[in-house]
């Protein structure tokens, strides 16, 4: 018999687990429900509460309303933080608004903000590595703004000085590529010999997680699709990996209906994941579009358990605590 020819081999998917929605953005979508049951609508939200397109518009019609500044709040109403945290001056406008707040950061990157905190009372001067404009970077750097440096990648190495070379740390923006936050590590040490490194990774697990899948199946597929939206950093780093990794052709889509058919030429294996702020609705339905069009047998690739939940944020706890004892003496 002859070789199979790349049209007559099976179609298959392979979907990577894990994928989707990690602890943290769990907990926030979570955050913003269970607040709309407590208190109500509107419940105000600043910024996207995680970046993806779905979930906003989802929230947005139960109830919820993004803004952009705590400002834009009317006083006395809850305005809700974001998965991606925030600056102490940010907490500062809603305390001065009279604002009620609910802090829907994740824990991980409160992780990063105490780590500045902390460097910055033994005047480290910190080498944040991170995207300039990103809503985490912007809350990391609001905790020490006079000893935060952003170190975008590492071609930005050779612009940074720092005061003293035996007293410098770096962080790292949660929802980078491993690859390249390393690459950049590898020189700023080049640079600064003395430089610490923080006492555990910054780098996100479900991030880590998320690319070491990608990896995995870029080697095997010619067509990589990573669900997740424009805005979603995480999501747009997996496609960077999975083209790094050898994948030919990968693309971004919100969802099936953004899928371009002509991506499908000569491809016998697509290989499928999705951002850490994806809903599993949305891969379902890539996988219903892929099956229509002959892609119906799915191998699932896993490279990771995922077991790690966070508690709600402490004041929602505290007011569905009080309400349940209320409950109790009733």
């Amino acid at each position: 018999m002859g070789r199979m020819t790349a049209t007559s081999r099976p179609k298959r998917v392979l979907l990577a687990a894990p994928r989707g929605y990690c602890a943290g953005v769990d907990r926030a979508v979570i955050a913003v429900e269970k607040a709309l049951e407590q208190y109500g609508a509107p419940i105000y939200v600043r910024h996207e509460i995680v970046h993806n397109k779905y979930v906003v518009q989802t929230l947005e019609k139960k109830g919820a309303i993004f803004v952009d500044q705590a400002t834009e709040v009317p006083p006395g109403n809850i305005v809700m933080f974001s998965a991606h945290g925030v600056a102490p001056s940010v907490h500062k406008e809603a305390a001065d608004g009279k604002l009620a707040t609910i802090d829907a950061t994740c824990p991980l990157v409160t992780k990063v903000h105490k780590e500045a905190v902390r460097f910055a009372k033994e005047d480290f001067d910190i080498l944040l590595i991170g995207h300039e404009g990103h809503e985490e970077v912007i809350g990391t750097s609001g905790e020490a703004p006079d000893h935060i440096t952003l170190v975008d990648g590492p071609e930005d190495v050779a612009n940074v000085t720092v005061r003293d070379e035996s007293k410098v740390v770096w962080l790292s923006q949660t929802t980078l590529s491993v690859d390249e936050t390393m690459e950049t590590v590898d020189a700023l040490k080049e640079k600064f010999p003395q430089l610490i490194s923080p006492p555990s990774d910054d780098i996100c697990y479900a991030t880590q997680n998320r690319q070491i899948a990608i990896k995995e199946l870029a080697g095997q597929a010619e067509l990589v699709i990573v669900v997740g939206s424009k805005n979603s950093s995480n999501s747009i780093r997996m496609v960077e990996v999975a083209k790094q990794a050898g994948a030919p052709d990968a693309h971004l889509v919100d969802f099936a209906s953004e899928i371009d058919e002509a991506w499908l030429e000569g491809v016998t294996t697509v290989g499928l994941s999705s951002g850490a702020s994806v809903p599993d609705v949305l891969v379902e339905e890539v996988l219903e579009w892929l099956s229509a069009r002959g892609y119906g047998d799915v191998e699932i690739v896993k490279t990771a358990d995922e077991s790690l939940t966070f508690s709600l944020p402490k004041e929602l706890r505290r007011d569905l605590r009080a309400e349940a004892a209320e409950l109790v003496k009733e």
